[in-house]
């Protein structure tokens, strides 16, 4: 709030002398009869428009700044709330060790539940350095693969991890596309889709992939039939530690990690993410760039045709 204040009052104590000047400026090059007159209404309105350029650049760095700003604070707040639950569970485990008030056999489970919330600890802390490490990264490979099987190999991924409820996949694949990527973090941003989908669907599950070429991008699709996700919401739950009112309310697990996963391997192949969801549909679209084909040769097409 001081920050804006200030930059308000920065404005307009810049903008209001420069206004005047530069009507100021525009009355004597108008009525200037001498040449000197002229060339002052020149410099004046040159003055003028520097310091109004300046302004405008002034204030959109500000800005930035201050988004910035407010973004570290909230993720800083994110992750302490994250890491809250799990030490104070810690310490509380610890407490009872240390004064011996537990049976033998109860010491044998605060020391299973002490393990559990060291491995969620360590989990949280990975997947936020995991993450930092994606969104800093701007070296991926780049490898020609089939989108076909990079959509089995997700789903291959995807299998793995919801043996406990084996859901089927439809396929609708179009034919032939090919994209230039890296394979692994591809395959992770799909399957972590696919999870959200399973996460997020209630019985019976339809959930599918779909894949389309356009002019300059190919679509990658994951579609779901769950309970949808708020106008309101479409930006937000890409955001660290973020989750739609849906997932709050039907109590499936996470910390709202997967989809900030996903944007920032969208972002490093220099694709983009969206979604599109009313209740019964929702589909979370990745636009990556269609692979030129390179042109042949002028006597490879001669021989070609010959």
């Amino acid at each position: 709030m001081q920050l804006r204040r200030a930059q308000l009052v920065l404005m307009l104590a810049t903008l209001l002398p420069t206004v005047a000047m530069t009507g100021i400026g525009v009355i004597l090059l108008i009525t200037g009869q001498s040449t000197t007159t002229i060339i002052l209404a020149v410099l004046m309105l040159t003055f003028c428009t520097s310091v109004i350029t300046g302004l405008i650049l002034g204030s959109i760095f500000v800005g930035k700044g201050a988004s910035l700003v407010r973004v570290q604070n909230d993720f800083v707040s994110s992750v302490s709330h994250e890491l809250r639950t799990p030490i104070t569970s810690i310490n509380l485990l610890i407490e009872s060790l240390r004064n011996n008030l537990l049976e033998e056999t109860d010491r044998a489970q605060v020391l299973s539940l002490l393990a559990r919330e060291t491995a969620r600890l360590e989990a949280l802390v990975g997947r936020v350095l995991e993450l930092s490490r994606l969104q800093s990264s701007h070296v991926y490979a780049r490898e020609r693969m089939d989108v076909s099987s990079l959509v089995e190999e997700s789903i291959a991924a995807f299998d793995a991890q919801t043996l406990t409820s084996p859901t089927p996949i439809r396929r609708d694949l179009e034919p032939g596309l090919t994209v230039v990527g890296d394979r692994p973090t591809l395959v992770r941003a799909l399957s972590n889709l696919l999870t959200n989908a399973w996460k997020y669907t209630s019985e019976p599950k339809r959930i599918a992939v779909e894949a389309k070429s356009g002019p300059r991008w190919i679509d990658l699709i994951v579609r779901d039939n769950g309970p949808g996700i708020a106008p309101a919401e479409h930006r937000a739950i890409f955001e660290q530690f973020s989750r739609g009112r849906a997932a709050h309310d039907g109590g499936a697990p996470g910390i709202g990690l997967g989809l900030s996963f996903v944007r920032a391997i969208v972002r490093g192949h220099r694709g983009k993410i969206d979604v599109d969801s009313t209740p019964g549909d929702t589909a979370f679209r990745i636009r990556l760039k269609r692979r030129r084909e390179p042109k042949p040769a002028p006597g490879k097409l001669q021989e070609a045709r010959t």
